[in-house]
């Protein structure tokens, strides 16, 4: 399936809020690259704050695989941006174990409004100079970010959230304004952290005020005869202007369940089948106890 992509944050770390198994072993990740490549996801998605993630990576193999990574947020004390930004994509490359980027991306785009931002951008196009990176770009939050950016800089590739509640990379305009700009558009959240696989029953004390929202979904769910995991990748796949959709799994059944999952019947959402609150669509915001 060439228009998924892999996600990684789990081989490097726990993460999800419906991840109970902790991180991905060694043998686990092997078993679902494999798997991956077999199916056709010749995409994987890293970032150097993803704990051991890249470096599992790099034990595993990745040579049959365009990888995207992301830089860290600029430390405090920073003296020369370009040489930190060379040596930490020079690092992640080691870790990998591969020559090059197919994407660099900047993990908090508001950097390139500081001070030092312009000097941050020259430095990452520099790399596509020198063939360690094919394309560079910003991963956001919200599409408010690009607002400020794109005027200023030229980006080949953006990640941002989009899912059924979360549509407002489509709403606001950005969705066709980046594709008729040549940028490649790869979106990620599209479970919301896996809070829409979720038995509404389930779901922490935080979301209980969204409660008719998990209702409604619940509905629409059984009157399509959707799974939420076939409604989820369905909603995400019939967007024409999304290049890449970037997901993660913490198993191979997992992994599997999403392949079948995006061979099944779609039907579209209702329009008011989604959602604007940042306590609920940006996952930094969640209170979990």
């Amino acid at each position: 399936m060439k228009r998924l992509a892999l996600g990684t944050v789990q081989f490097g770390l726990r993460y999800g809020v419906t991840n109970h198994q902790g991180q991905v072993t060694i043998e686990a990740a092997t078993a679902i690259l494999d798997c991956a490549l077999a199916n056709g996801i010749d995409m994987l998605d890293t970032a150097i704050a993803y704990g051991d993630s890249e470096q599992n990576l790099g034990k595993i193999g990745v040579e049959s695989f365009r990888v995207v990574s992301k830089l860290p947020e600029l430390p405090a004390e920073l003296n020369d941006v370009s040489d930190w930004v060379m040596q930490s994509v020079e690092g992640s490359l080691q870790r990998l174990k591969t020559p090059r980027l197919h994407g660099l991306l900047l993990h908090r785009p508001k950097h390139l409004l500081s001070p030092e931002g312009e000097n941050l951008y020259k430095a990452m196009n520099l790399l596509k100079e020198k063939g360690w990176v094919d394309k560079i770009g910003i991963s956001i939050y919200h599409h408010n970010e690009l607002e400020a950016l794109f005027s200023r800089f030229a980006f080949d590739l953006v990640q941002a959230p989009f899912n059924v509640l979360d549509r407002s990379l489509e709403r606001s305009g950005w969705l066709s304004r980046l594709k008729e700009a040549g940028v490649e558009v790869h979106v990620r959240s599209i479970f919301l952290q896996g809070l829409l696989l979720m038995n509404s029953s389930a779901l922490p004390q935080h979301f209980e005020r969204w409660r008719p929202l998990w209702e409604q979904w619940k509905e629409w769910l059984i009157e399509s005869n959707l799974t939420p995991l076939q409604a989820c990748i369905g909603f995400v796949l019939s967007k024409t202007d999304i290049d890449r959709v970037v997901f993660g799994v913490d198993c191979l059944s997992q992994l599997e369940e999403i392949l079948v999952a995006t061979a099944g019947e779609w039907s579209d959402p209702p329009d008011d089948l989604c959602c604007d609150d940042p306590d609920l669509i940006n996952p930094s915001r969640w209170k979990l106890k």
